[in-house]
């Protein structure tokens, strides 16, 4: 069977949530107890994942105060949480300019902790990817540490429909400057840039060595309409599902309707398992 990573999980400790955040989490959800319970308990969540064939996953935490809630607090719950089987559940974690006294060394404190990664959420953050460019020396900060200690930057890219959201400073072009800027860090686009920035994201994909992108929050069924040359780029895409996110119902059908995809097997096999597998190894 083909083992499968799914690179973009949102387990995090949602008792930090803001109501409205949170509200948005829960409709229409039939699985909201089963989310609930995986986030307090890795072993069922670790069975929930058997139970769907998925090896590995990585587990996306972020801090946003204002806007989502999360504190830098976020990043000793991930470390912890991921602690449970450090194998197979990748932890992600977030640096945000103003809520840490020195960026930089919370880089370093979050690799010594097992981060495997970090997380930017430009339109939940406020913040402008490159705008280190224009004197935010924090963010400089951030990508020089994760950077020297080998941490990919996964940057949120694409609309968001969360009460607040900022969508502006999640266009995939904004990215550009940091693979030119600190060419050995790994930047990985979540989403793509979906729903309206696709050809931005697949342009960026294919100038950088560097950078990647996942098909995480894509419904499985429009990715050929969003990327029609998805395998020119098969060795630069991570599959991922973004559940529980809205419009995630569940993940079985997620792969399936992937699975039925008419893109060759070896390029399958590079987005469902080898591309995250090469990024985080064991």
């Amino acid at each position: 069977m083909q083992p499968i990573i799914d690179i973009h999980i949102h387990i995090m400790p949602y008792h930090m949530m803001k109501p409205s955040a949170m509200e948005l989490m829960k409709r229409g959800r039939k699985d909201y107890a089963d989310v609930m319970r995986y986030c307090e308990d890795s072993k069922a969540f670790l069975g929930h994942l058997d139970s769907l064939g998925i090896e590995r996953a990585g587990l996306i935490n972020y801090v946003a105060p204002k806007i989502i809630g999360f504190t830098p607090e976020v990043n000793d719950w991930s470390a912890k949480y991921c602690s449970a089987a450090p194998e197979r559940l990748i932890a992600f974690g977030g640096v945000l300019p103003g809520t840490v006294p020195d960026a930089g060394a919370e880089v370093d404190r979050m690799a010594k902790i097992g981060i495997r990664a970090i997380k930017l959420h430009p339109s939940h953050q406020v913040l402008t990817p490159n705008s280190y460019m224009n004197g935010n020396k924090d963010l400089a900060a951030i990508y020089e540490r994760a950077q020297a200690n080998a941490m990919p930057v996964m940057i949120h890219t694409g609309t968001s429909i969360f009460p607040g959201a900022r969508n502006l400073h999640a266009q995939p072009m904004l990215c550009d400057d940091i693979s030119i800027d600190y060419p050995n860090l790994v930047v990985i686009l979540a989403h793509g840039g979906r729903p309206l920035w696709m050809n931005e994201a697949f342009f960026l994909v294919r100038r950088h060595k560097n950078m990647y992108m996942d098909i995480s929050g894509i419904p499985p069924q429009k990715l050929m309409e969003y990327f029609p040359r998805i395998e020119d780029i098969a060795d630069k895409v991570l599959w991922g599902t973004d559940w529980p996110g809205p419009g995630v119902p569940e993940i079985k059908g997620n792969i399936e309707k992937f699975h039925a995809l008419p893109i060759g097997a070896e390029a399958k096999r590079k987005i469902l398992y080898d591309n995250s597998a090469k990024l985080f190894p064991r």
